[in-house]
């Protein structure tokens, strides 16, 4: 796609415009960045300023919009979404990997290989390894022993899954992924010498997993950490041996959770929050950022702050330290009125 007309774009979502429809855009961009010809979004109308000063050729904007801006406007019921969906018109055509195994690859004895798999260079597959239909492995890529992915995988470069793990169906690891790394397990004697204990369980990812960049993923000690449907696990996040996340849950970048805890279904853990080892978290609980998870959490709550605690709890604590300049204020005050006073009394 090179360029669309404001109404032809307007007519893909059955929906209406104001302004001049015959405006032609050939891009999309953010609207504090776009430049003539491209078309922006806007999500809310406390962004109205940004709507009024951007070099847009037009603007998605919600069906509530009332604030009148120099360029065409289309409404639609989700600007967010509806960006979306018109900015794959306009992206670059997909990159794409043709089947088949470089010559650079080394395959071990026993691997099994679906239809249409591509094997990029220098990837290195162990025994007994087995690949799902139309699964790529970009390049660089390492599978231990007895890994087994589903179809449709996408595997980019220098992501490393040591032996025995097993991943479903359409998942997607980005560059630097490390899945199935000992878990963090030692014994430590009487004169604190650690000796390692083995790591000799496995990791199991789900269906439709997306793990982000240089996260990495620990076997279990025993048994087997899990990583349910859906889970979208953002870059550079840890999570630890045994550890089990429920389905569609979401962990934003620096997120870490600690060895056998557990994250019910459709959990949200925000940027650099923490959960400490043996936890439970409930089914649609929301731990924000930063926020410290030392003791369970109950489902569809939202936890902040270290210790974690409830949002209500955390708004009332933050406003209490907000004062504190004032409340020393008056101590200071009191105290020096009380001062007078005694000194009064003893004269």
């Amino acid at each position: 796609m090179t360029s669309m007309r404001v109404k032809d774009i307007a007519d893909r979502f059955q929906t209406e415009w104001v302004g001049d429809g015959e405006t032609v855009i050939t891009g999309v961009a953010g609207i504090r960045y776009a430049s003539p010809g491209e078309l922006a979004y806007v999500s809310q109308i406390r962004y109205a300023a940004d709507a009024l000063s951007t070099k847009a050729s037009a603007l998605i904007v919600g069906k509530d919009w009332n604030v009148d801006v120099p360029v065409p406007l289309i409404k639609v019921d989700d600007p967010e979404k509806a960006f979306s969906e018109i900015a794959a018109l306009f992206a670059p055509p997909a990159v794409t990997y043709q089947p088949g195994i470089h010559p650079t690859a080394v395959i071990a004895p026993g691997v099994v290989l679906g239809k249409d798999v591509h094997i990029g260079p220098y990837c290195v597959l162990g025994r007994d390894v087995s690949i799902g239909d139309r699964t790529v492995l970009v390049g660089h890529n390492v599978l231990g022993e007895g890994v087994s992915i589903g179809d449709d995988g996408l595997i980019y470069p220098l992501a490393s899954i040591r032996e025995h793990v097993r991943i479903g169906h359409r998942v997607i690891l980005h560059n630097g992924v490390v899945i199935g790394s000992d878990g963090f397990g030692y014994q430590a004697d009487a004169k604190g010498v650690r000796t390692k204990i083995p790591q000799i369980g496995i990791v199991e990812l789900g269906d439709d997993v997306e793990i982000g960049a240089n996260s990495t993923v620990d076997r279990a000690r025993f048994g087997k950490t899990m990583i349910g449907k859906g889970v979208k696990i953002d870059n550079l996040v840890m999570v630890g041996h045994n550890v089990t996340i429920g389905d569609h849950c979401v962990l934003v970048a620096q997120a870490g959770v600690a060895g056998s805890s557990t994250l019910g279904r459709h959990v949200i853990l925000a940027g650099q929050a923490g959960v400490a080892g043996h936890i439970t978290i409930g089914d649609g609980a929301v731990v924000g950022a930063q926020a410290g998870v030392t003791k369970d959490i109950a489902p569809r709550t939202f936890s902040m702050g270290f210790p974690a605690m409830s949002q209500k709890q955390f708004g009332v604590n933050q406003a209490n330290i907000n004062r504190l300049p004032e409340l020393k204020q008056r101590v200071a005050e009191l105290e020096a009125r009380i001062r007078a006073l005694e000194e009064k009394r003893n004269v």
